[in-house]
């Protein structure tokens, strides 16, 4: 059996951008992509803090340092510029991988970088 197990996140970004005439997909800042173990093209859920939407899209890499948040195409439509999002991603695991695994939680400061 395989579980859905939480494999990491990005807590409480704030959305830099939403760009409806692109094919779909977030954009995210590179370094906080690496900070949170995320990868191109990976399946990830957003949580958006302000009104309760959760939507699953895929992660595009974006200019590191730049603190880049931006919900393209369709998803633009489930957050506004400012809206504090949580990006979520999931792994399937074994139970006993799923014992031993620790989640990667990171927490970017109010414009959206490390600290």
């Amino acid at each position: 059996m395989l579980l859905h197990i939480h494999k990491s996140k990005i807590h409480r970004v704030k959305v830099t951008e939403a760009n409806l005439n692109y094919v779909g997909s977030i954009t995210i800042d590179e370094a906080l992509m690496e900070a949170a173990n995320l990868y191109d093209g990976e399946k990830v859920q957003i949580v958006n803090n302000n009104n309760g939407e959760r939507i699953e899209t895929y992660v595009i890499r974006g200019a590191r340092g730049s603190g880049m948040i931006c919900l393209n195409g369709a998803a633009a439509r489930k957050a506004e510029v400012g809206d504090i999002v949580i990006i979520i991603s999931y792994a399937l695991m074994t139970p006993e991988e799923a014992k031993a695994y620790k989640p990667v939680a990171v927490f970017p400061d109010e414009n959206n970088r490390l600290n």
